[in-house]
């Protein structure tokens, strides 16, 4: 496994011997990007961060992974987490930044102790003036977003704000900050350190009706049919969903996962999670479970969200019961795509995405339940 491999601190070591300015070269021709889901270079980020006049700056690791269906940096900090750290200090060394903070998500706490203790015997062999602080969430879905995070930080509500302007701009504090997620940071010193360090490789999270669910690092491109000769389907599958936001398609065994082939599917990759769907499940039973999740974690700062996300749950459940006729399914794509276009947050942008996805694949599932 690729992201597997340790670098015994050669990263941080090699990144002060080349300079800042040079880890940011190597970092933009490796093609490094983040692994959260927005795909963003990582080396621009750090670039527009350093480029800000400020005294101090801060780096954040976001490991508040609340995505259904995700668990691949749980992976990583079981597994790999020193190389987290490592990527964390590297950053922390390009930016000239003192302190740094890893944002737990409150369901890890359990990893807290092991993590504290690596974070100790990383500082001490790197013999850097850095502090690293674990910070941890409070189990909501919505401080996975980067300002929430920041609010959750500073002792206020974890609401979503505005942008601009961005965290790299006036983030913690009102400084300078870099979040990037636990596999991105894993994957810096690697991207250092190894000259066949590969950029299209990604973690997936593999769940749902397979034998064998699990975290598997496979390349983008890879086809469908090889994932599932791996991961042992226990029945017929219908489709596959990617998290809560990726959206829900039908399974295709020729089609290869990359970011391209999803979108034209109307799906997106996020963190590469995929929960496979049997033909047993009717896929409404399965957007109104996704629903339900969307309206218990909104924050409740925006009203399309608040409000949008409480009248799609009731739509599906009237949908479920046998009460709905076309108007309403009707209806309930035209709310979708309303609290899509007008919400503040990814949240609220992106809670009809499994709605609208199943609407143009699975319509089929939709008649069996209305009048």
């Amino acid at each position: 496994m690729q992201i597997l491999r340790e670098t015994k601190l050669e990263g941080l070591k090699l990144a002060r011997k080349i300079g800042r300015e040079r880890v940011l070269e190597v970092l933009s021709e490796k093609r490094l990007i983040g692994r959260g889901g927005a795909g963003f270079s990582v080396a621009k980020k750090w670039e527009i961060a350093l480029g800000v006049k400020a005294k101090e700056r801060y780096v954040i690791c976001n490991a508040d992974e609340g995505e259904p269906g995700t668990f691949k940096d749980k992976f990583i900090l079981k597994n790999n987490s020193e190389t987290m750290i490592e990527g964390l200090l590297i950053a922390a060394y390009v930016l000239g930044a003192k302190r740094c903070f890893i944002y737990l998500r409150g369901e890890y706490d359990y990893l807290r102790g092991e993590l504290e203790e690596k974070v100790r015997e990383v500082l001490k062999e790197s013999k850097m003036k850095v502090s690293i602080e674990i910070v941890r969430g409070a189990g909501a879905y919505i401080c996975g977003e980067e300002t929430a995070i920041l609010q959750s930080m500073m002792g206020n509500r974890g609401n979503a704000m505005y942008k601009p302007p961005r965290p790299t701009v006036s983030g913690l504090w009102g400084k300078p900050t870099v979040l990037n997620n636990v596999e991105t940071l894993t994957c810096v010193p690697q991207a250092l350190v190894y000259e066949d360090w590969n950029p299209d490789y990604r973690l997936f999270s593999i769940s749902g009706d397979v034998s064998h669910p699990g975290v598997y690092e496979w390349e983008l491109g890879i086809k469908m049919s090889t994932i599932l000769e791996v991961v042992k389907p226990k029945e017929k599958l219908k489709a596959m969903s990617f998290g809560c936001f990726g959206g829900i398609m039908p399974v295709k065994k020729n089609l290869s996962i990359s970011q391209d082939t999803l979108c034209k599917n109307d799906c997106q990759h996020g963190a590469f999670s995929i929960i496979f769907i049997g033909e047993r499940h009717n896929v409404v039973d399965i957007c109104l479970s996704i629903a339900k999740f969307y309206t218990y974690e909104s924050c409740g700062k925006c009203t399309p969200c608040r409000e949008g996300t409480i009248r799609l749950v009731n739509l599906l459940k009237k949908i479920k019961n046998r009460d709905a006729d076309e108007g309403d399914v009707k209806l309930l794509k035209e709310f979708a795509e309303h609290i899509q276009e007008t919400s503040l947050c990814g949240l609220g942008q992106s809670c009809g995405n499994h709605i609208l996805t199943s609407l143009k694949h699975f319509r089929k599932d939709y008649r069996e339940y209305i009048k």
